[in-house]
């Protein structure tokens, strides 16, 4: 091996520990809400993340402070927070009600999905092969829901609105490259407690003085999380770091089948094999697209 090759190995493998610690930060975040996430409203779980994410970023925030005298394309902001806050909510809401490996599994048809919304939405030219793709990761998802379809319930739906509206607010995040990311992160994370806030209050339900430490522990391991996937994709090459993201829906299944006794039937495997199946050979057809120099 080349020392080019070594050093890219290496960068590579420290970037894979930064998105495990990601994936690992964020299913013990989602771990407390399924707990005891049913007991109280989303909006209100949404708010306290915010707040307690908020003061975990303060620092960076002030010392970043001349990145926030001109916000850019202040609407798709907006449209941004708030298509983030419903995505949360959702999230919060699901994760309480449907089983670990299912949530995991339909969080991962987002790249199909975006693939789709992209050729509806901003007339990107999807060529057929990832157009079977996405059928087979489609086919997956509906395979995977099938037990939970039977009977639907609330938790079902809400899964299905946070993929969605997770959806477009990446299509939306894609038009803001160009902003800085502590403002990013800033506009984010103060955005969602500002627009869940009246939400909360209105069924804000007391909080028991043992669940205090775990719910204000989410905020605190999803704002790492999001400081860890940073790392991990500031160092990493996209091709590695896209199939280890998969490695999240094994951790998921097993902390659902470890902690809250869930058992993956047979469906839910094979929809998951398929989701993952589709989702690594999108991502290597995009990746094959990037080396194709432009025409001309």
């Amino acid at each position: 091996m080349t020392a080019a090759g070594a050093s890219s190995a290496g960068r590579n493998g420290r970037a894979v520990l930064w998105l495990l610690a990601d994936m690992g930060l964020n299913i013990w975040a989602l771990a407390i809400v399924k707990a005891v996430g049913a007991d109280y409203p989303a909006l209100q779980l949404v708010v306290l993340r915010a707040a307690v994410g908020l003061a975990v970023i303060l620092p960076w925030v002030w010392a970043e402070r001349r990145a926030f005298r001109r916000i850019d394309r202040p609407g798709l902001q907006l449209l941004r927070v708030g298509l983030s806050t419903l995505t949360l909510a959702a999230s919060f809401y699901a994760i309480a009600r449907v089983p670990f490996a299912l949530f995991t599994a339909l969080n991962f048809t987002r790249p199909i999905l975006l693939m789709v919304m992209a050729a509806m939405i901003l007339g990107e030219r999807i060529g057929a092969r990832r157009w079977r793709v996405a059928a087979v990761g489609l086919a997956g998802a509906m395979v995977a829901i099938a037990p939970e379809a039977a009977a639907p319930g609330p938790g079902l739906a809400a899964l299905v609105v946070m993929v969605v509206a997770g959806t477009g607010a990446v299509i939306v995040t894609r038009r803001l490259r160009a902003t800085p990311a502590v403002v990013m992160m800033a506009v984010y994370t103060a955005g969602l407690g500002l627009a869940s806030l009246p939400g909360a209050l209105a069924a804000w339900a007391p909080v028991a003085p043992g669940h205090w430490p775990v719910l204000l522990l989410v905020g605190v391991f999803a704002q790492a999380a999001q400081l860890c996937f940073l790392r991990a994709h500031w160092l990493g090459d996209a091709g590695v770091l896209g199939p280890a993201a998969y490695l999240q829906l094994p951790l998921s299944a097993a902390v659902g089948w470890l902690v809250f006794a869930e058992v993956p039937g047979p469906g839910m495997a094979l929809g998951a094999a398929l989701i993952v199946a589709a989702g690594i050979a999108l991502a290597r057809a995009e990746a094959q697209q990037a080396r194709i120099p432009p025409a001309g």
